[in-house]
C-alpha cells in the first residue's frame, strides 16, 4: 500500500476518517471522499484542507485513477461505493490498516482499551505528553479540552490511540486495536458490551487476549489489578504486565485517595498527584495515564503539573449550563457500570444537591435488555431517574428491547422517583417544570439526544 498515491474514503466524515484523510492528504497523497451526511464542522475541515468530498454514495463517486478504497467502520453491504470496489476488483482496506502502514508503523503507540474510561485516560495520557514537550499524535473518540480535536497526527515518535475492541470493517470483524501495533498497552477494565457483535463476555475477553499477545517484550500491558475478568485475560501473556489499583497485590497501589470538591488526589509509588476530577473511576484512569507517562520516560514533576492543567473531555461531566440554579450536566455514559461511575462521581462533585439523572437507552447494548436489571440498579442511585424512549426500536427484536416501563417501575420499587417519556419533549417539560434551584440534571446519552441539554435550559422559568 505504502507505493499506492491515490486513496478514496468511503465515509469520509466520519471524526477519524476525516482526520486520517485530511493528515494523507498533507503528506502529499491524493485524496477524495464522499458521505452519506456531509455538513460542518467535518466538511468545512476537509474542504479547508483540500479534500474533495461528494455527498451520497454512489459507484461513480470513485475516481478512475483511485488506488485504494478505504472503507469505513459504518459501512455495510449495500452501499454503492462497497459494492463497486468488490465488483471492479480495486484494492479495499479498512481505516485501521490505513494507519498502520502510514502513522503507526516504527511508532512508540500507547494504546488505552477497556469497557470503560478509555477516552478519559487517553486524553489524560495525551495531555502529559503534550504538556511534557512531546507533540504526540493522537486519534481518540471525544474532544480533550486542552487539545481542542478528537485526532492529530505530528512527527513526533509518540501516537496514544484509544483502543477499540469494536470491530473493524465488515469485511474485518477482527477489533480495532490489534492493527495498532502497541508498545504500551492499557486495560482499564473487561465487561460485557457491544451486544451487537459480541454474544458473550468470553469473546470480548478472547479478542483482549489476543491484545496482549501482540505487545512486545520491551512493552508493558498496565491492566486493572482490582478487576477479575483483566487478571484472567493477563494469565500467561507474553509481555510484561503491570497491575495497577487499590488492592494490596497490585504491582502499583493507588493509595491514600482524598477527595475535595473538584480536585482528586492520591498516591502511587510514594509520589503525590492531583487531578482537577472528581470520583474514583477518574483517579483510576490517572493512574493508569500517570503508568504510561513513566515507562515513556516523562518524570513525576512533569506529570504533576500536566494533571493539575488538564481540561476535561467533552461530554464528560461537562456543565452546559445553569438557569435559575438548576445546573444542566452532559455525560457519555451508557453502559450500568459507567452510569454508576457518573452518579458517584457527579455526588462528589455537586452534594449534597439533588440529582436528577435522564437517560437515553441508545447504544446497541442500552437497546436491548441485557442490562434490564442492572440499569434499574444504577439508576436509583439518583434522587430521580428519568427514562426516553428507545431509539430506532424496530432495528431490535420486541423479544430483545429493552423495556423502559419496566425499567422505570423497578426503579420506583426501589424508593426513587422515576417516569418514563416516549418524547424529547415531554422530558424537557416534566423537567423544567419539576426542577428546583440547586438541583444538578445529568443527562447521560451516547448521543445528540435531541439537543435536549439546551431545550431544558431554554425552559426553565
Amino acid at each position: 500500500m505504502s507505493d499506492k498515491k491515490n486513496f478514496h474514503f468511503v465515509g469520509v466524515c466520519g471524526t477519524a476518517m476525516g482526520s486520517v484523510a485530511a493528515a494523507m492528504k498533507n503528506r502529499g497523497y491524493k485524496i477524495t471522499g464522499s458521505d452519506e451526511n456531509v455538513y460542518p464542522p467535518m466538511s468545512t475541515f476537509l474542504e479547508s484542507q483540500g479534500v474533495e468530498i461528494t455527498a451520497g454514495f454512489a459507484a461513480e463517486h470513485i475516481p478512475e485513477d483511485t488506488d485504494v478504497i478505504v472503507i469505513g467502520n459504518a459501512v455495510s453491504r449495500g452501499n454503492e461505493e462497497a459494492e463497486a470496489a468488490l465488483d471492479r476488483k480495486l484494492l479495499y482496506v479498512s481505516l485501521p490498516e490505513v494507519l498502520k502502514e502510514h502513522f503507526l508503523r516504527g511508532k512508540r503507540n500507547l494504546v488505552v482499551s477497556g469497557t470503560h474510561g478509555k477516552t478519559t485516560t487517553a486524553s489524560i495520557l495525551t495531555w502529559l505528553l503534550e504538556s511534557a514537550g512531546v507533540n504526540p499524535s493522537h486519534m481518540i473518540g471525544g474532544i480533550p479540552t486542552n487539545l481542542g480535536q478528537g485526532a492529530r497526527f505530528t512527527e513526533s515518535d509518540f501516537v496514544v490511540l484509544e483502543g477499540d475492541e469494536y470491530d473493524t470493517a465488515f469485511f474485518d470483524k477482527r477489533s480495532k486495536f490489534l492493527h495498532y501495533l502497541p508498545e504500551v498497552v492499557v486495560v482499564n477494565n473487561i465487561e460485557f458490551d457491544h451486544a451487537d457483535i459480541y454474544d458473550s463476555l468470553d469473546e470480548i475477553k478472547l479478542t483482549f487476549r489476543r491484545l496482549l499477545n501482540i505487545v512486545p517484550r520491551s512493552g508493558v500491558a498496565f491492566i486493572n489489578g482490582d478487576d477479575a475478568n483483566c487478571l484472567e485475560v493477563a494469565e500467561g501473556a507474553p509481555a510484561p504486565i503491570q497491575s495497577v489499583g487499590f488492592s494490596e497485590s497490585c504491582d502499583v497501589r493507588i493509595e491514600n485517595v482524598e477527595y475535595a470538591g473538584e480536585l482528586s488526589h492520591f498516591s502511587m509509588n510514594g509520589e503525590r498527584y492531583s487531578i482537577p476530577m472528581s470520583g474514583e473511576f477518574n483517579v483510576r484512569n490517572a493512574a493508569m495515564a500517570v503508568c504510561s507517562a513513566l515507562f515513556v520516560g516523562v518524570s513525576a514533576a512533569a506529570i504533576r503539573e500536566g494533571l493539575m492543567s488538564f481540561q476535561g473531555i467533552a461530554r464528560r461531566q461537562q456543565l452546559r449550563g445553569e438557569k435559575n440554579g438548576v445546573k444542566v450536566v452532559d455525560d457519555f455514559a451508557h453502559h450500568p457500570t459507567a452510569i454508576d461511575q457518573a452518579i458517584d462521581a457527579l455526588r462528589q462533585k455537586y452534594a449534597p444537591n439533588d440529582l436528577w439523572v435522564i437517560f437515553e437507552p441508545r447504544s446497541n447494548t442500552t437497546r436491548r435488555n441485557i442490562f434490564q436489571n442492572e440499569l434499574a440498579s444504577a439508576l436509583s442511585n439518583a434522587d430521580k431517574a428519568v427514562v426516553a424512549g428507545v431509539p430506532d426500536p424496530d432495528k431490535v427484536a420486541e423479544n430483545d428491547r429493552l423495556s423502559p416501563k419496566k425499567l422505570i417501575a423497578d426503579v420506583s420499587a426501589t424508593g426513587t422517583p422515576a417516569w418514563y417519556f416516549e418524547s424529547v419533549d415531554e422530558i424537557v417539560a416534566h423537567v423544567a417544570s419539576e426542577a428546583k434551584s440547586g438541583d444538578v440534571v445529568a443527562v447521560l446519552s451516547n448521543g445528540g439526544f435531541g439537543g435536549i441539554h439546551d431545550k431544558i435550559l431554554a425552559a426553565i422559568k
